[in-house]
């Protein structure tokens, strides 16, 4: 009997002994984000720990983080002379992961030997093989370092940036498979609490991007939110749906009788291209891999467009002056709608705990579907988008999809993207609740709605890139044709910082969705009594001649002097659609707006003004005098001016300026200007020595 106990443990021992040798060994390579650095108990949230739980007994993950470590073999603190290299070279895994390169961001580093990198790179690799020749390796695209960082506009940034390349070059070079531990990381800004190292948060991110890469299991096949029944695709133009699967699923979609096919990617991404679709519907969209099958049915072929900004784009057909008579009349299934609204909006109050961390995760928008377009879904749904999206479907006779995502009270910067900031314009990141280039009232709303929070980073709609993050990433570049856009009520307090912001918006948008053409049409703002609104919706009509494919739609004929929030919004609407059937679809017939300002000409004591769209310029009403043209001289001193329409110009005159060398038009807060062409359309604001 003993001796069967004996054996049966020496075969226990043995069985033990060579499952143990059977683990699949991971060597988490790196420098102090690896080590878990800003990590609390390390021991338990390192990213390597949190690896091990996840990937299981099957596998054995050693940390051999050293903090510090460059990748630079002539760096600072080269990982190759540490004993955590010695140990990991040891260790022999049969998997790598490799995350280096941030302490070559360095002055003492990376000015004086990035020229090695890509050599020293692929010789630490090849250490490796050697010491497992059947070595796979994942090489990681860097985390993102803060704009908080001390050095950041010093060289860091642009440091970090050029380092980025050189690993994806190695990865390419080795034919190896790289992981993005920049891209998931990046919108979360408070994770990198010291502005380097992700916090446990962060650590558990980092973890599960290893265990993607090296299991490819991504959760299955999924699409962006924006997918759903009731939808409308772009058509007559090729698009490409893009979604998720695990790596390697063989994917397969079909609609109107196409079927293409797809493999995910290492890192769980799959694209297709789908021919262009004819206009209508309704089709069914079926996306499936032998694990999983989605569909998505009553999906409509049509034009899709974004609608953002803030309230006004925000402002609700039920609130709007001619709702009344519109919304009984909305029943469309040719026109769809994708109405997100915010969970929590921007009203004086403090948010409680739970709320701030939604905020922080990016989880401010409810949950919604795509709907058919009725009296009870248009009611509140804005009234300037659905009036462009009805007149759209009225003309072209196509369905017509309607993304509203506009935030009541959002700065533009809030809009733009992270990358776009930092490296364009990264003052306005800084210290954003105290920061000038941001709204007083902005900070101040902002202030009072987290007043709550322990947290020095917490985030806000109104921060520099979080609606870009939170309402646009999430899109995943869901096709659309164009933007329409009505904003800027909370960036007139800085004319010159917005004219930077609204470009960088523009472009940034039109980069996310690889269309550098992609239409942008906005509002002017209207009139009201602030006293900057002249020179700011002067500059919005400049902005004009600076961005390509932009179009203005101009409202100051339908402001109200003490409200903010104008309830005609039809005409508004349909302004801007004008523009989109005009620039966009090609109705030259149909002009696209009021007289624009175009030049000048003084002589014998009068100016004589020129305007684009010019054609039947007159009073808004007949009988009237032109309203507030307004001379100057070289003092610069302006008075009221006595204006006529002759030809295709307006004389403009006054007995109080001899010699006059300006021009100005509209320039009241809250303006009775009355110029118009013969569609009716009114001029804008304008300043001709601007």
């Amino acid at each position: 009997m003993k001796r069967i106990i004996y054996l049966l443990m020496v075969v226990l021992c043995c069985t033990c002994a060579y499952a143990q040798q059977k683990k699949i060994k991971v060597a988490c390579v790196g420098n102090s984000i690896t080590y878990g650095s800003g990590v609390a108990n390390r021991e338990v949230n390192a990213y390597p720990v949190k690896l091990q739980g996840m990937l299981g007994e099957e596998y054995e993950v050693g940390n051999f983080g050293k903090p510090g470590a460059t990748l630079l073999n002539k760096g600072h603190r080269p990982y190759t002379q540490q004993q955590e290299y010695k140990d990991a070279i040891a260790f022999a895994g049969d998997i790598v992961v490799i995350h280096l390169g941030i302490n070559d961001t360095d002055p003492r580093n990376w000015p004086n030997y990035q020229d090695e990198f890509i050599e020293d790179y692929r010789s630490l690799i090849q250490s490796f093989r050697e010491a497992n020749p059947k070595a796979r390796f994942l090489i990681a695209r860097m985390t993102p370092l803060s704009d908080r960082h001390w050095r950041y506009e010093s060289g860091t940034r642009d440091w970090h940036e050029q380092i980025q390349e050189a690993i994806a070059c190695v990865a390419r070079a080795e034919g190896i498979q790289m992981i993005n531990f920049f891209e998931p990381l990046h919108p979360y800004p408070f994770i990198l609490e010291d502005n380097i190292h992700p916090n446990a948060e962060g650590a558990e991110m980092l973890a599960k991007i290893v265990y993607g890469g090296i299991t490819g299991d991504y959760g299955g096949l999924q699409m962006s939110p924006y997918y759903t029944d009731n939808m409308v695709l772009q058509y007559g133009r090729q698009i490409e749906l893009q979604g998720l699967a695990d790596a390697g699923e063989k994917v397969s979609v079909s609609i109107a009788g196409q079927k293409h096919r797809a493999t995910a990617d290492t890192d769980g991404k799959w694209t297709v291209a789908l021919s262009p679709l004819k206009a209508g519907g309704p089709y069914t969209l079926k996306i499936e891999t032998g694990k999983k099958e989605l569909v998505y049915k009553n999906v409509m072929a049509g034009e899709v467009w974004l609608c953002s900004g803030q309230s006004n784009m925000e402002f609700q057909l039920n609130q709007s002056a001619t709702g009344k008579e519109d919304i009984p009349m909305a029943e469309n299934r040719n026109i769809r709608l994708f109405d997100m609204k915010a969970r929590w909006r921007t009203n004086p109050v403090e948010w409680d705990a739970s709320v701030l961390d939604s905020l922080n995760h990016l989880q401010y928008f409810h949950d919604t579907q795509w709907t058919e377009c009725t009296p009870q879904t248009a009611a509140r749904f804005s009234a300037i988008a659905y009036h462009f999206g009805k007149m759209l479907q009225d003309s072209l006779q196509v369905p017509i999809g309607l993304i509203c995502n506009a935030v009541g009270g959002s700065p533009t910067e809030a809009w733009v993207s992270r990358r776009m900031l930092e490296f364009e314009f990264p003052a306005i990141l800084r210290d954003w609740t105290k920061n000038d280039f941001i709204q007083d009232w902005v900070r101040g709303r902002a202030a009072q709605n987290i007043r709550k929070s322990k947290d020095k980073f917490q985030r806000h709609p109104y921060e520099p890139c979080y609606l870009f993050e939170s309402a646009i990433l999430p899109m995943q570049q869901y096709p659309i044709r164009g933007v329409i856009w009505y904003q800027g009520e909370s960036n007139a307090h800085n004319i010159e910082a917005h004219e930077k912001l609204f470009e960088r918006l523009v472009r940034s948008w039109r980069q996310y969705w690889e269309d550098e053409d992609m239409p942008f049409y906005y509002v002017q703002l209207s009139s009201l009594n602030r006293p900057s609104w002249p020179l700011f919706r002067d500059s919005q009509r400049r902005m004009l001649q600076d961005i390509d494919n932009s179009g203005m739609a101009v409202s100051t004929d339908k402001g109200n002097p003490t409200d903010v929030h104008p309830t005609e919004k039809r005409e508004v609407g349909q302004r801007l659609a004008y523009w989109a059937l005009n620039e966009t679809y090609g109705f030259r017939n149909l002009v696209p707006s009021g007289p624009l300002y175009s030049g000048v000409e003084f002589k014998k004591g009068a100016a004589y003004v020129s305007f684009d769209y010019d054609e039947g310029l007159r009073p808004a009403k007949e009988g009237e005098e032109l309203l507030t043209f307004e001379i100057a001289g070289e003092d610069r001193r302006f008075y009221p001016a006595t204006a006529v329409v002759e030809g295709n110009r307006v004389k403009v005159w006054s007995k109080e300026v001899k010699n006059p060398t300006i021009v100005r038009y509209g320039w009241q807060p809250y303006t009775k200007a009355n110029l118009v062409n013969g569609a009716g359309l009114p001029a804008s604001t304008f300043r001709s020595d601007y």
